[in-house]
């Protein structure tokens, strides 16, 4: 034993549980293929390849095939929106032992692994990506913040960062936080992806 401060567990958390009404294809959105593989195994492998911690995904409803190294917890009130999902899987973190969660959301195939490492090494409470100055995701929520995280409703830890600035670093990324809720943004997307970083 040498004495030094134990390090900090953080969980690597992906959030796939929405509805994705808006998207128009034959599927829901996070099934849709894009550049080869559906856009929930990009958030998925890109949270993995990062090496952060232990992968929770979130799911709700769209059925996932998940791999075997990562863990499911399924969100039945799904439809209650983002925050109940965010709150299970804080509940979740606390039984892992974590120290801190960061969270990325499933229908974002444009966030790489490195965006996920460079949230995941801040110090502060509240860690937040930017991409060419415009926050995204991933999020790095320490166990001292998740008190304040909402308990319903459609917003994560967005107010939370609005509200608590003096928590919050801004960690610059590459990649693009673009989302697939149309077919419009899965073109967009697939142009994103073919041209690479």
């Amino acid at each position: 034993m040498t004495g030094d401060a134990p390090r900090a567990r953080t969980l690597a958390v992906l959030l796939a549980a929405g509805g994705g009404t808006r998207f128009s294809g034959p599927s829901h959105k996070l099934l849709a293929v894009v550049a080869g593989r559906p856009v929930w195994r990009w958030s998925l492998d890109a949270a993995v390849e990062s090496g952060i911690g232990p992968v929770l995904v979130v799911t709700g409803c769209a059925a996932l095939a998940l791999p075997e190294e990562v863990e499911e917890l399924h969100n039945p009130g799904w439809q209650g929106g983002l925050a109940g999902s965010l709150r299970l899987a804080v509940f979740r973190a606390r039984e892992h032992g974590a120290d801190a969660i960061v969270v990325g959301l499933g229908d974002q195939p444009c966030v790489g692994a490195d965006a996920w490492r460079r949230v995941a090494a801040a110090t502060t409470d509240l860690a937040v990506a930017t991409y060419d100055g415009v926050r995204g995701n991933p999020v790095r929520i320490a166990e001292s913040a998740w008190p304040s995280l909402p308990v319903d409703g459609d917003e994560g830890a967005r107010g939370l960062l609005r509200g608590r600035p003096d928590l919050v670093s801004e960690v610059p990324c590459a990649g693009s936080p673009a989302d697939v809720d149309t077919a419009e943004d899965l073109a967009r997307v697939e142009r994103l992806l073919v041209a690479g970083p």
